[in-house]
């Protein structure tokens, strides 16, 4: 059982059994690996996490930055309250009754780090697609395929490079896994980090048959996540390709706030 910190979280949605069947909620969160501050003030936060991500109450949750291991930092949280999960963490942040998929993207010295899809509804074969741009940068793309009422939903969980140039031949690079191994007739949800600070890659992602989950009407403060104290920037997204978005939010307060320099961007779907 999870422990709540006092001033904890507060389910962002009704239960999962008073939700209308064709809904599907969709969530996406950078968890920043797990870790907060610098130096001495650095903090173990993926404890909290698990209770966030618990929270937000979604069908599905696109996580990055996300560890299998690392030794030093193992070896940095062994002793703190609650110590260094011994499990990796998209394992640990999965709520009861969800499944965990997870691919590394980047290995570094101490251990690695990638993305993954948290799913309460049963899943595939796992698949994962190299995306780096150059050395400096290690991204990929996890492919997940999830049953939903009797359907496949394609999910991809993405995490942009840093430069427009790079987002640019990721994107292209997207449409080549697309073309390759997802049937053109079988919906489609791309979610993550995507690192767009200019708002550039609306465009791109269209000619690929993807739109932007947008609450209708909704003005920019429902998508902006990006730093999560202040947040101003809408870097983390959903593109969707058979669906239509009924709502779009973004949970706040300072719980949210200190787990990571990302806030979570909840959507709601239904299918077209």
């Amino acid at each position: 059982m999870r422990t709540l910190r006092p001033g904890g979280f507060a389910s962002t949605t009704q239960a999962a059994s008073t939700r209308g069947s064709s809904l599907l909620r969709v969530a996406t969160y950078n968890i920043h690996k797990g870790v907060r501050g610098i130096g001495p003030a650095r903090r173990l936060e993926i404890h909290n996490l698990g209770l966030g991500v618990e929270a937000l109450d979604a069908d599905l949750v696109f996580l990055q930055e996300v560890r299998l291991f690392h030794a030093r930092e193992a070896r940095e949280f062994e002793r703190t309250s609650f110590g260094w999960p011994a499990q990796g963490q998209a394992d640990f942040l999965a709520p009861e009754g969800y499944t965990a998929a997870y691919r590394t993207n980047a290995v570094t010295r101490h251990g690695e780090h990638g993305n993954a899809l948290l799913s309460r509804w049963p899943i595939g074969e796992v698949g994962h697609h190299d995306v780096s741009d150059h050395r400096f940068e290690q991204r990929g793309l996890l492919h997940v395929p999830v049953q939903w009422h009797g359907s496949t939903v394609h999910t991809v969980v993405a995490h942009l490079g840093l430069m427009h140039s790079s987002r640019l031949r990721q994107v292209q690079r997207l449409a080549e896994f697309i073309a390759a191994h997802v049937p053109a007739t079988e919906p489609l949800l791309v979610g993550g980090d995507f690192n767009d600070w200019g708002e550039k890659l609306d465009g791109p992602m269209a000619t690929l048959g993807l739109h932007r989950a947008v609450m209708p009407g909704g003005s920019a403060v429902h998508r902006a996540t990006f730093p999560s104290r202040v947040p101003v920037f809408a870097l983390d997204r959903v593109y969707m390709r058979g669906f239509h978005c009924l709502s779009t939010s973004v949970p706040r307060g300072t719980a949210w706030a200190r787990m990571s320099d990302h806030l979570p961007l909840m959507v709601e779907l239904e299918p077209d």
